[in-house]
């Protein structure tokens, strides 16, 4: 086992380059910002580009620095209302006095947007917001984009399930989108109280908007949150990447034709836990891996003025066989296998009709087979068979076929001051097979949609976006209309307000609707209202919220619908680039009040995977000097109500015994320090090392129990190790990815 030494030595590592001090040369530049006009641009951001060196202009438009780097650069002058400005200057041992005049940006006044509810992390929204790159470097997400965005507001701290818990809502209740659609399945399956990571790199997309509530009405069947994806168009230059850390290894390309017309790459990544597993021990006996194994093909093609046409497909599998006790005896264990391969491809198509119209079309398919056995285990890890109770249904062969197909286009037309109509459809196709022991059970649906959406632009400061989705189900006999409606009012620079509401249905999980189809759709109903205020690279963001749940499941007499509960609370978010200098940060906190009567809950009660409180603060620097990135997160949720739900013959579901959780709390650290390994190769590499751990300080986490089938004992679900360490190499061949680390734009 790594010791707590090794452990010691990481932060102490961490701690010296968070203190150490750059060598700074002594060239002053300074001079001022103007206007169109002549008039002085206070609050300007001025800086170096690749470099944290800058400044902010004076009310008067004045500014001066010492930049840290000399030589041929590019300077870069920016500010809320105008055009970017850039500059080659070059910097030597005397001072630079410079006059800039920004010219001021188209449609200024008529940029106001609808953002209740949704936070935008793209290349558009610049600034203190949040770009795909800052949401991928926070420490501890291990890559994994669901990891990723439990950062911000709004989503639960959840340690032994994969994905996203919003608000109240269960994972299944966040759908990712991915070009506008679906993404059937975006982590590998499940396995027991641990969670797996996601199939697809988010270095895949220009623009995440992680929407918590109130969404548009071109997105469907999620009745928490959408994560809308928007992938890359052409990449800037031909690429290559490698990456080496001890139980991973990932490799990938990208070619740029010589017109910059069209491209193509590809990727292949494979990770075998088991030598990681001997050197720290893990809860879980693995006997085989954990073992994933992925690889993807890309192809981007631009047609005529307009049109940009993308395929992407990838083959993912996970391999795992793992041991623990069972829980109803000391002496006999679980076995548990599981083989889940996936195909996933999408194609989407858009294009310009004319001067006023857009077409935006897409088609995805997905299949995934998920095959798990269950086995008791004597003592000697014998297979045995106990034919009375709990014990007679430990042994069970499950085999899950899901075929998934979606087609969709949405036409848009735009009008004068950023105005525009918005409206299409899009049809599912459903088709599962369940084999449980032998006994096979089809499932087919066909769900359609058709939706409209404006955007209305009323003044300079008022914009609205109304909109209404309609959906039927084949295998539910059921349609639905959904009216959802979006406001904006700017109250001055850089500020604004938003409300939010709409309405959301989403078909039952198959696990439910292969026992019982006499079903209609889950419902959920929002309101969000929030206020945004970004000036001097610094953003911040406050949200309440109302959620009403009508239709849930519930298991018990019978599976059925009848559920209902409710969702309140209200989040803040403040990110910071300037205070400190050359520091980003940014700092969450998610207040929960919820409670549901679903599944086999006698009552409403708080469900067992939302926490009232959860705070979160991210930090990153990185030091120019030595092309060293450090970043530091930090999580705390308080404790998660857990509980032992019985049915009895005559009193039907009870629960017998309930608490609360220890508070959740962690310390990620993660360090990665770039540098050339081929200085003399005709191939510019911009590559390094990396290490970090997960979960520093070694606390114990706790988010729930296993109860045994009389309620006598328990097992607690904890993470499979206490810490979790990576150290590794990685390269990229052809793009200096040092201005995303900076990212100061």
């Amino acid at each position: 086992m790594i010791s707590n030494a090794f452990t010691f030595k990481l932060i102490l590592t961490a701690a010296g380059l968070l203190l150490a001090l750059a060598v700074r040369a002594q060239t002053q530049i300074g001079g001022e910002v103007t206007g169109p006009l002549g008039e002085p641009v206070p609050g300007a951001h001025i800086r170096i580009k690749g470099s944290q060196s800058g400044t902010v202009a004076d009310s008067l438009g004045n500014f001066s620095f010492v930049p840290a780097l000399r030589g041929h650069q590019i300077l870069v002058v920016s500010s809320l209302g105008f055009k970017t400005h850039q500059q080659a200057i070059t910097i030597a041992d005397s001072a630079l006095t410079l006059s800039i005049t920004l010219d001021a940006a188209a449609n200024t006044l008529d940029a106001v947007t609808v953002s209740a509810g949704s936070f935008e992390a793209s290349d558009k929204a610049k600034g203190a917001s949040l770009t795909p790159i800052d949401a991928y470097t926070v420490a501890g997400n291990g890559g994994d984009i669901s990891n990723a965005l439990r950062s911000l507001p709004g989503a639960q701290q959840v340690g032994e399930r994969e994905g996203l818990f919003v608000r109240g809502g269960t994972s299944e209740e966040t759908r990712m989108f991915v070009d506008g659609t679906l993404m059937k399945n975006p982590n590998y399956a499940s396995v027991p109280g641990i969670m797996q990571p996601a199939r697809i790199n988010l270095f895949l997309f220009k623009g995440v908007l992680f929407n918590t509530g109130g969404y548009s009405a071109l997105y469907g069947q999620a009745m928490s949150s959408a994560l809308i994806l928007e992938s890359i168009d052409l990449p800037e230059k031909s690429s290559a990447s490698f990456s080496l850390f001890p139980s991973n290894l990932g490799a990938g390309f990208q070619h740029l034709s010589k017109s910059g017309r069209s491209s193509y790459g590809g990727g292949i990544a494979y990770s075998n836990q088991s030598l990681y597993n001997k050197v720290v021990p893990q809860r879980p006996d693995y006997y085989h891996g954990p073992e994933y194994t992925s690889a993807n093909a890309n192809f981007r093609l631009k047609t005529g003025k307009t049109g940009m046409l993308k395929a992407y497909v990838a083959f993912a599998e996970s391999n795992i066989g793992m041991r623990n006790p069972d829980t109803d005896s000391a002496s006999l264990r679980s076995d548990f296998r599981l083989k889940n391969p996936n195909i996933y491809g999408t194609v989407s198509y858009r294009t310009d009709l004319g001067p006023d119209w857009r077409l935006d079309a897409g088609i995805a398919y997905t299949f995934d087979k998920n095959t798990v056995r269950n086995r008791l285990l004597s003592e000697n890890s014998e297979p045995i068979a106990i034919p009375h109770a709990p014990f007679s249904a430990r042994n069970s062969d499950i085999t899950l076929r899901s075929h998934f197909a979606q087609g969709r286009a949405v036409l848009t037309r735009n009008f004068a001051q950023n105005q525009a109509l918005r409206f299409g459809a899009e049809t599912f196709y459903f088709k599962d097979v369940q084999d449980f022991n032998g006994m096979a059970t089809p499932l087919r649906d066909q769900l359609s949609a058709l939706f409209i959406e404006s955007d209305l632009h009323i003044g300079e400061h008022i914009a609205f976006r109304p909109g209404l989705r309609a959906e039927y189900s084949s295998l539910l006999r059921k349609a639905v209309a959904a009216p959802r409606a979006s406001l904006g009012y700017r109250l001055g620079t850089g500020s604004q307000l938003n409300l939010a509401y709409g309405i959301f249905y989403q078909k039952p999980e198959n696990r439910y609707l292969f026992q019982n189809l006499q079903h209609g759709f889950s419902r959920a109903e929002h309101y969000v209202l929030n206020y945004s205020k970004k000036a001097n690279n610094r953003f911040f963001r406050t949200e309440i919220y109302y959620k009403k749940y009508r239709d849930l499941v519930k298991t018990y007499p019978d599976v059925g619908l009848g559920g209902d509960g409710y969702a309140q609370g209200f989040e803040l978010f403040w990110r910071d680039k300037k205070t400190i200098r050359n520091l980003d940060y940014w700092l969450t906190y998610t207040y929960l009040d919820t409670k549901r009567n679903y599944l086999d809950y006698p009552e409403k009660i708080r469900p067992s995977f939302t926490s009232p409180h959860t705070f979160t603060i991210a930090v990153k620097r990185f030091f120019q000097e030595i092309s060293t990135n450090v970043n530091v997160s930090y999580s705390y949720a308080a404790g998660r109500p857990y509980y032992d739900i019985r049915s009895g013959a005559d009193a039907g579901t009870r629960i017998y015994d309930s608490g609360t959780t220890r508070p959740y709390n962690v310390l990620n650290l993660h360090v990665s320090k770039m540098m050339r390994f081929f200085k003399k190769s005709k191939f510019r590499d911009y590559s390094g090392f990396a290490f970090g751990a997960n979960n520093v300080l070694g606390t114990k986490q706790v988010f729930g129990y296993t109860y045994a089938y009389n309620g006598q004992f328990r097992t607690p679900i904890t993470l499979p190790a206490t810490r979790f360490y990576f150290l590794g190499i990685f390269m990229s061949l052809g793009i200096d990815r040092t201005e995303d680390l900076l990212d100061q734009n």
